[in-house]
């Protein structure tokens, strides 16, 4: 029998490209299946379907997972954990939050019961997302609770997702300062453990906070520098920043210099499917404010 290691899966995730994801996690089904390791190959098809939800293919996601539910179903394992996490996800995705939040809930009591830390607070940052918004505050705190006391290296790396999410349900109920000061947080935080592309995306939040909070100047500069770094980089901002800079342009008044940046934003935010489907209106009003006659 072939005595070579199965690969760690998980570091092959590219979330940005789940079509290229699923393609390498397949090629890697055949070996985990020859040598036996049910585990790994179980966890392997959570992933694959979590990639086909990605890509907006949910009936096929949740026929994926149908094939490993029978098989974990009275089992205390972190294949079962990430079973549960991945049909959430999958209801989530495709609308439907109030059955994900039981897959959730159902996913955090099996991690924690296996001392799963990095899963649990998974599950807890999935709750934090699809609970109704009354209730998302309460689970992000207690994901980052965990994340904070944990001695799982990885476990800790969820600070900086959590403080990001947590900032966004300040800013959704119109708490801006709260927003900043967790933004903020989260810049700290991966200017010590991120990369480039997380850090930038850190301050971009910040610069978001910062027009919320009526600092347009502010906010607008902090966009410039972020656009001309993205430019300057290997890969392309998704339109975010450009759509921060037209906004910025257009609260100032300087709607002719706002319009190619709402062009551009349209541009590339319309190419995901995911904002296609869930905000319509407001590529909408990106198209709008791109034309001149407006």
């Amino acid at each position: 029998m072939n005595s070579f290691p199965l690969p760690d899966f998980d570091v092959l995730w590219d979330y940005a490209n789940p079509a290229e994801t699923e393609v390498k996690f397949r090629q890697l089904l055949p070996q985990a299946e020859f040598m036996g390791n049910t585990s790994y190959y179980l966890q392997l098809l959570t992933q694959i379907a979590r990639a086909q939800g990605l890509q907006r293919q949910f009936a096929e996601a949740h026929n994926t997972l149908d094939i490993v539910a029978p098989l974990v179903q009275n089992a205390a394992s972190l294949a079962l954990a990430r079973y549960l996490l991945e049909r959430g996800r999958v209801f989530n995705s495709s609308g439907r939050p109030e059955e994900a939040v039981l897959w959730f809930q159902r996913a955090y009591q099996s991690a924690i019961a296996q001392g799963e830390e990095y899963h649990a607070i998974d599950a807890l940052h999935m709750l934090g997302i699809a609970a109704p918004p009354s209730e998302r505050l309460t689970w992000n705190e207690q994901a980052l609770t965990l994340a904070e006391k944990t001695n799982n290296p990885q476990a800790q790396h969820w600070r900086g997702a959590l403080y990001n999410n947590i900032g966004w349900t300040y800013h959704e109920a119109g708490q801006y300062e709260q927003a900043m000061a967790m933004f903020q947080r989260a810049y700290v935080f991966q200017q010590t453990t991120g990369n480039a592309k997380e850090i930038r995306v850190a301050r971009w939040c910040v610069g978001r906070s910062l027009r919320s909070l009526n600092q347009i100047q502010e906010a607008l500069a902090l966009q410039q520098t972020l656009y001309a770094e993205w430019a300057a980089s290997e890969e392309q901002q998704a339109g975010y920043v450009s759509e921060e800079i037209a906004e910025c342009l257009a609260a100032l008044g300087r709607l002719d210099e706002s319009r190619p940046y709402f062009a551009e934003a349209f541009a590339m935010l319309s190419a995901d499917p995911w904002l296609v489907a869930q905000e319509p209106e407001r590529l909408q009003r990106l198209y709008r404010l791109s034309q001149s006659d407006v």
